[in-house]
């Protein structure tokens, strides 16, 4: 029987996941499927319990699930450190659950910016759950300091205390006095996403070799990548993270892993602009 996995949300239709994944499938030449099952919240327990009576490998699993599938699974360390799992599978015999999440922002910005990690310091706004594993992924790959700006401090300070003193929390009018003394500019808010109000940030204060990233990808082009472009920075967005991450689940389910290529890219480009 073809192996198969899904995407477990609340609402989920709005998902690329099946695209990417149907993309690999096709293209290792793998029998195989990916589907979206839309779970609402009092389902999601019995659901992943009969996962692979349903006759899947493993699972996706985005909001409002995320949390829920950590306390389902045995979460490895990436996992507990961000607070939720995205991407549940099968390991002698028990769900597991990781949080891709990580890699798939530090792999996108590999492949945008080769050479970024230099040790340096960052500076990351927004203190929610895409902002913890971005400072996770931050710290394990070196960076001698994280500067965090949340407009509710609280939240910024909790993150502070889960990793300790390379991570400040700064106040968001700081933002400004920070940028010439930053290596890696991070947005984690919905600011610049479609509907919402842009971000403020004035990039030209930004060090030459400074590198930009966006964790928001509709729009693909948010205001501060074009502007960060414009200006000539090397730059990650968020479909960039969106692709990389995908790629271990793909791995833990179907047992080889695929390549974010760039027929991939346009095939998912072309989706969101049609949208």
């Amino acid at each position: 029987m073809p192996r198969a996995a899904c995407l477990i949300g609340w609402p989920a239709a709005h998902s690329r996941s099946p695209l990417i994944h149907k993309y690999w499938l096709k293209a290792l030449g793998l029998e195989g499927d990916y589907r979206i099952e839309a779970v609402e919240p009092a389902a999601f327990a019995d659901f992943v319990a009969r996962l692979a009576a349903r006759g899947y490998s493993g699972a996706n699993v985005t909001i409002p699930h995320k949390e829920r599938a950590l306390a389902a699974s045995v979460p490895d360390v990436r996992a507990r450190a961000v607070g939720a799992a995205n991407t549940l599978f099968f390991k002698d015999g028990a769900l597991h659950s990781t949080n891709t999440d990580i890699e798939g922002f530090i792999n996108n910005l590999d492949a945008a910016a080769p050479g970024w990690d230099r040790g340096g310091e960052a500076l990351v706004l927004g203190a929610g759950g895409s902002a913890r594993a971005v400072v996770f992924g931050l710290l394990e790959r070196g960076m001698s300091r994280v500067h965090l700006a949340n407009r509710t401090a609280a939240r910024a300070q909790a993150l502070r205390d889960q990793f300790g003193e390379r991570v400040q929390v700064v106040s968001w009018p700081d933002i400004e006095a920070l940028l010439p003394g930053v290596d890696v500019l991070v947005n984690t808010t919905s600011l610049g996403m479609k509907g919402q109000p842009s971000l403020q940030v004035d990039v030209g204060a930004l060090r030459p070799d400074a590198v930009v990233a966006d964790l928001v990808y509709v729009p693909l082009a948010t205001e501060l990548l074009k502007d960060a472009r414009a200006r000539g920075f090397k730059t990650a967005d968020g479909l960039g993270m969106l692709l990389h991450q995908a790629v271990r689940g793909f791995e833990l389910w179907f047992g080889q892993r695929p390549q974010v290529t760039p027929e991939l890219r346009a095939l998912v480009e072309a989706d969101l602009a049609a949208a």
